[in-house]
């Protein structure tokens, strides 16, 4: 139905017209906007532009949370040197809070003894647990949810999506000719879901010389431009590969990364 509202409760159709019925955030909450970010492949660096772009909306005050929907390849909580589990009351789930700027994290990995027992579930109960992590999560009072998705347009991203009210999607490619053409299904999934696209982030963009200051492409030149005229997509940012930032996040210090080359990216945000 084209007037529908997803508010299956409170309808006389009691959901069943046919309609996926929308997860409910608890009437208690209140998260302004949701953002996901999403890449065609792995290996892109999708959790490092997530962890850093939080990082820098809660540099700027404002109240931030990240759900880790990469349910088989969970990484948010290393990044945040988070090691402490998930707990509840039997009515809500905790989050881990980070250490510096109180960004709010649930992930998978906070619900395993051993963070290196695999998660083997069926699209299912991977689903499950995403819309699980957007009701029942003690979210409370948020400026801003990052959603870091797994890699590709797999079960986890279509739940996702159908689900969750995604407010803006970005989305996270590197250089090789390969990765911007995989990475063009991502923005075709994103327009047949009618998600609304923030804008393409290039990671690994570069290397900056620390004598000249030359920027160095050592995956040769991108064609991410090409790209991005074709689907009429806004490039919002080149990241660089520094040695500095990948021991920093090994280290589970991602709150202490600089990226300024991510202020156009949150100037945007704050426009939504």
């Amino acid at each position: 139905m084209s007037d529908c509202n997803h508010d299956c409760e409170n309808c006389s159709s009691k959901g069943e017209c046919g309609e996926i019925q929308k997860a409910q955030l608890n009437k208690d909450y209140h998260i302004n906007k949701i953002i996901a970010v999403l890449s065609g492949k792995g290996g892109v660096g999708k959790s490092f532009v997530t962890s850093t772009l939080a990082v820098a909306l809660a540099k700027k005050g404002y109240k931030v949370g990240i759900m880790d929907a990469d349910i088989t390849g969970p990484s948010i909580p290393k990044a945040f040197n988070i090691t402490s589990k998930a707990e509840g009351d039997g009515v809500y789930i905790f989050t881990a809070q980070s250490a510096k700027y109180k960004i709010k994290i649930i992930s998978s990995d906070m619900l395993l003894n051993d963070s290196t027992e695999p998660i083997v579930w069926r699209g299912p109960l991977l689903g499950g647990l995403v819309k699980q992590f957007y009701e029942d999560v003690l979210w409370e009072e948020l400026d801003y949810l990052l959603i870091d998705m797994p890699p590709g347009t797999g079960d986890v991203a279509l739940t996702t999506f159908q689900l969750l009210p995604v407010d803006e999607l970005v989305i996270v490619t590197s250089p090789q000719d390969l990765v911007s053409a995989i990475v063009t299904k991502a923005i075709k999934m994103a327009n047949m879901m009618n998600i609304k696209i923030l804008g393409v982030i290039e990671n690994m963009s570069y290397v900056l010389c620390p004598d000249c200051h030359k920027h160095i492409e050592l995956f040769g030149k991108s064609n991410l431009e090409k790209i991005a005229k074709e689907l009429d997509i806004n490039i919002i940012a080149k990241l660089p590969i520094s040695a500095t930032n990948v021991a920093l996040v090994d280290q589970g210090k991602v709150e202490d990364v600089e990226m300024k080359e991510l202020d156009n990216v949150v100037e945007r945000i704050e426009k939504l």
